[in-house]
């Protein structure tokens, strides 16, 4: 009897952990971030447009702007920043049409937007900085360190699609597939009124969840959706590796952001090739692992694409990092936090 006793026991504490974690693997790092000495800032550029950032503690430290990615907000970075604010005065910011910055359709441009962070960074940080841009925020911080050298001592790119969003190659690509072009799929129906539901439905990961599995998933995610609207979809019997497809799918966001990624008007006046041979400061590329689905790129960009970014930069490196995430912050926090130090020391 004692035995049952004990295996029961064991097994209430094992389902207890499990849970536990799910129910608090967001808010312990935020809570940690916070404790850290972080905090939450507005400013007006002279334009008028209101940039929202994340400020870690003043520590006469060499400045580190953080430029997130596609969907995500400035507290996307929250498991690297306590750590990075014992290296860095760290600022990260939310881009245009993410999170509490203003949502205007005419910033959406990267060269707009780097125009927006080098004014922040000469009225904010007031001297030169280390940039890292993940993804999108990557190419933007590229163009702020090939146009305005002058405010940037080096930059660290994470996993951008440098090429892979060109005319003739994004059509094979995830990210089109299941993004972009979903959009546009789902504007042009009128069955399904919200594009959350309709996502779920056309979904990439339904094949590798079966049906029965993501029907499941799906419905329990609506519903979370419909009950919390300003908040992330989190499923609290789900892992933080599944719950994070819903939660990406959920942050504040304007769509008509991504759009200009499928019009192509983000990219005006970028000649990806013409830009990154511009930059002369230090330069690192962070990649994640390449996969295939057939002739689906399921990655940012190729091995190719990455070793061409840095036979372009004047002063590059690549560093790949093991992992099939695209998020290599959050999915690998220690990597990402110990290539940035490294990057400090050696400039």
């Amino acid at each position: 009897m004692i035995y049952v006793v004990v295996i029961l026991l064991l097994f209430i504490a094992v389902v207890g952990s499990y849970f536990y974690t799910n129910i608090t693997y967001m808010k312990k790092p935020l809570n940690k971030m916070y404790n850290a000495g972080f905090t939450e800032k507005q400013v007006k550029l002279k334009d008028g447009t209101v940039l929202n950032y994340g400020e870690g503690p003043s520590n006469d430290k060499t400045p580190l702007l953080l430029i997130h990615g596609q969907g995500m907000t400035w507290e996307d970075y929250t498991k690297v920043l306590p750590e990075l604010a014992q290296h860095y005065h760290v600022y990260a910011v939310d881009c245009h049409g993410h999170g509490e910055s203003d949502w205007n359709p005419t910033k959406y441009t990267a060269k707009a937007m780097a125009k927006d962070f080098a004014e922040f960074i000469e009225v904010k940080i007031g001297e030169k900085t280390v940039l890292s841009g993940h993804s999108s925020g990557g190419m933007i911080a590229v163009w702020m360190a090939a146009y305005y050298p002058e405010l940037v001592l080096g930059t660290v790119i994470e996993d951008s699609p440098f090429f892979a969003t060109e005319l003739d190659r994004r059509e094979n690509t995830y990210v089109w597939v299941y993004g972009f072009q979903m959009y546009e799929d789902f504007k042009n129906q009128y069955e399904v009124k919200d594009y959350f539901a309709y996502s779920l439905e056309n979904s990439y990961w339904k094949k590798l969840f079966g049906k029965f599995l993501w029907k499941k998933f799906s419905k329990d995610a609506i519903i979370y959706r419909k009950k919390h609207p300003n908040k992330p979809v989190h499923l609290v019997y789900l892992p933080p590796q599944i719950n994070r497809m819903f939660e990406s799918e959920t942050y504040p966001f304007d769509r008509k952001f991504g759009e200009t990624f499928y019009d192509n008007s983000w990219f005006e006046d970028y000649n990806q090739s013409e830009v990154l041979s511009k930059i002369k400061s230090p330069t690192i590329f962070i990649k994640a692992k390449t996969t295939y689905d057939g002739d689906l790129l399921v990655a940012a960009l190729s091995d190719e694409d990455a070793d061409c970014v840095v036979e372009l930069l004047q002063n590059g490196k690549k560093v790949n990092v093991d992992t099939l995430g695209h998020d290599i912050h959050y999915d690998k926090p220690k990597e990402f936090t110990e290539i940035l130090v490294n990057f400090l020391k050696d400039l």
